[in-house]
C-alpha cells in the first residue's frame, strides 16, 4: 500500500537513517532537487555553476584545476566545459604557461548570466537553510567539511 506520494505507507528503513552516506545523499538530492526549481528555465546544473564560479574568479584557470576542485573527474568536467561553450558562456583560450592546456574565461554573456545566477543562488541557499540559524548554518558547513577533508587523508 502506498501513501499520495506513492511511497509505501510503512517501509523499514533499518540502518539506513543511521549511515552518513544515506543522509548526506537525501540532502544532496533536496538540495539540487530546489536548486534546479529555483533556477529555472537558465538550465544550469550545479556542477556548472561552480566551474562558472571558479572560472570568473580565476580567469585563465586550466579544466584539470577546476576538476580537482570541484572533485571531478577530467572527462566529466569536459563535458561540463562543452555544455558551457556550446552556450557562449565560457571561452576555452591556449594556456599562456602551458601550451597543453586550455586557460578559461567567462564571455561577457557569462559574466552577466553568473551575476543572475548569484541572485538566485543566494535565494535557494537562504531557502535549503531557512530553519537553521546562521552559527547551526556556520556548523554544518564546518562540518561537512571535516566529514569529506576525512576522506581525503
Amino acid at each position: 500500500m502506498a501513501d499520495k506520494t506513492g511511497k509505501p505507507d510503512s517501509i523499514n528503513m533499518a540502518a539506513l537513517p543511521d549511515l552518513i552516506g544515506y543522509n548526506l545523499r537525501c540532502a544532496q538530492v533536496a538540495v539540487f532537487q530546489h536548486f534546479n526549481k529555483t533556477i529555472g528555465e537558465v538550465e544550469i546544473s550545479p556542477p556548472q555553476y561552480g566551474a562558472l564560479v571558479l572560472i570568473d574568479a580565476n580567469p585563465g584557470i586550466s579544466q584539470s584545476a577546476i576538476a580537482s576542485a570541484l572533485r571531478f573527474d577530467r572527462s566529466t568536467l569536459v563535458q561540463i566545459i562543452d555544455r558551457l561553450e556550446d552556450r557562449n558562456l565560457v571561452v576555452r583560450e591556449v594556456s599562456a604557461t602551458d601550451r597543453r592546456s586550455h586557460a578559461l574565461k567567462l564571455t561577457d554573456l557569462g559574466h552577466s548570466l553568473l551575476a543572475k545566477l548569484s541572485i538566485l543562488v543566494n535565494t535557494h541557499e537562504q531557502h535549503m537553510t531557512r530553519d537553521l540559524s546562521v552559527d547551526e548554518r556556520h556548523t554544518l558547513m564546518e562540518l561537512l567539511a571535516r566529514v569529506y577533508k576525512e576522506a581525503e587523508d
